[in-house]
């Protein structure tokens, strides 16, 4: 059985994001696969221990994305396909036909895994877009995963910490969320075994992608307000009170003399 896993190659999110204006960022920080996707290439590692088959790991991105599908090959996937981009943002409706059109240029799916949703944009569609466009079933937030056969059982995240038990036919789309097991870290020769396995490169230019999609794009990025810190008051209730109210009034968010004097 062939099992794709769609990745993605996204800044650290300890990293300290410098906007440069427009959609444009400061990428000497560092980039890290998405913790989401690291869940799902795990799955379809144990899944490959079980019934056999091959693991692709398949990623759309610019021509840095393949040091993150090096990561996918040292954990243990056989080979990696980048749909190679320019763009420094792709919305998840053009990345899923990206991802479904090299999929099937690739060979015959029996089970794809994503992350549930990736830590930069937090869009949480592809799953279902791609699902959509390669008319199979799909399941998000996936706690728990089994095979037999072609019978797929998962348990999934419900409201209210509650989970729900879904079986479906694969192929299928799977979208892992972070209970569903421990990934493994390559070791140092995996490491240098993962710079002989091939990574397929196809060029956007390659792919046929709709007219007059509905996107969605990144016109500027903007720092985050600065909260400020947080300040610890010492001392009785009384002096913590009086404390309290000076910080109010140098702030402006209270006045005694509005409130009476009280």
């Amino acid at each position: 059985m062939r099992i794709y896993v769609c990745i993605k190659h996204v800044p650290d999110t300890a990293a300290n994001i410098r906007p440069l204006g427009g959609p444009v960022f400061d990428e000497t920080i560092k980039f890290i696969m998405n913790p989401y996707d690291e869940h799902a290439l795990e799955e379809a590692l144990k899944t490959r221990e079980k019934t056999g088959g091959e693991v692709v790991a398949i990623t759309a991105g610019r021509e840095a994305s393949a040091a993150t599908l090096r990561t996918a090959l040292a954990m243990g996937a056989d080979r990696g396909i980048l749909v190679k981009t320019d763009a420094y943002f792709t919305d998840s409706l053009e990345t899923a036909h990206l991802l479904r059109q090299a999929i099937e240029r690739d060979g015959a799916p029996g089970l794809i895994f994503t992350g549930k949703q990736s830590v930069d944009s937090e869009g949480m569609q592809l799953p279902y877009r791609l699902a959509a466009l390669l008319d199979v079933p799909v399941v998000a937030d996936a706690v728990a995963f089994s095979i037999a056969g072609d019978l797929v059982t998962i348990e999934r995240e419900g409201e209210g910490g509650g989970r729900e038990a879904i079986e479906m036919s694969a192929p299928c789309v799977v979208g892992a969320a972070r209970g569903l097991n421990r990934p493994r870290c390559p070791t140092l020769p995996d490491m240098m075994k993962a710079k002989k396995k091939g990574i397929r490169i196809i060029d956007r230019a390659e792919l046929a992608v709709p007219d007059g999609l509905s996107k969605v794009e990144v016109l500027d990025l903007q720092p985050a307000a600065d909260r400020g810190c947080g300040v610890i008051l010492k001392g009785g209730p009384e002096a913590m009170a009086e404390e309290l109210l000076m910080l109010l009034e140098e702030k402006k968010l209270f006045s005694r003399e509005a409130d009476g004097g009280r």
